[in-house]
């Protein structure tokens, strides 16, 4: 499977995907695939007509795009574009717009862990998941950074492998920074 396409985001791509409801219909629509403002405001318990204007703003800055062959006059399906988002906060010291994407990731990230914990799963499933937490690291920004270039290669390489037929959908979660 070929690299998914990089997109740096800056501040302008941020400002228009940082709302909680634009990420949460992002990460639906990568998740599931593709889907209709109907579907999506069933699945987000919010009016069409706000997740139509939330699709059209994230459609006008390329995170997401129309399935021509799926819609018709009446119903329009959307799907997300295929890339990699890459941000580096240090580009945008102050920007209000980085604090409201980084909290919805967070958000997101602990309703899937969650949802994970919450749900029945096989001993096998079980056995092979892992919610795991190391504090007892002592790393400075630069081997912080290789830590992280690490893992990202590690994950790479399992997302440019042929995805296994009978496998389920997997959520790796990789958070890795200081605390006081």
């Amino acid at each position: 499977m070929p690299a998914k396409p990089i997109r740096r985001m800056d501040v302008r791509s941020l400002r228009a995907l940082a709302h909680p409801l634009r990420m949460d219909i992002l990460d639906v629509l990568k998740a599931d695939g593709p889907a209709t403002s109907t579907t999506l405001a069933d699945r987000l318990g919010e009016s069409t007509g706000t997740l139509s204007w939330h699709l059209r703003l994230l459609a006008e800055h390329g995170f997401i795009e129309e399935d021509v062959e799926r819609g018709t006059k009446r119903e329009r399906w959307w799907h997300a574009v295929e890339e990699r988002q890459v941000l580096d906060p240090a580009d945008m010291p102050g920007e209000r717009a980085l604090s409201i994407y980084l909290g919805t990731i967070v958000r997101q990230c602990f309703e899937r862990a969650e949802r994970y914990v919450a749900e029945d799963w096989s001993e096998e499933w079980q056995s092979a998941a892992t919610l795991s937490d190391w504090q007892d690291l002592q790393l400075a920004p630069d081997r912080l950074a290789a830590l992280n270039r690490d893992l990202f290669a590690v994950v790479d390489r399992y997302v440019s492998e042929p995805q296994d037929p009978d496998g389920a959908p997997v959520s790796v979660q990789i958070q890795s920074f200081p605390r006081k």
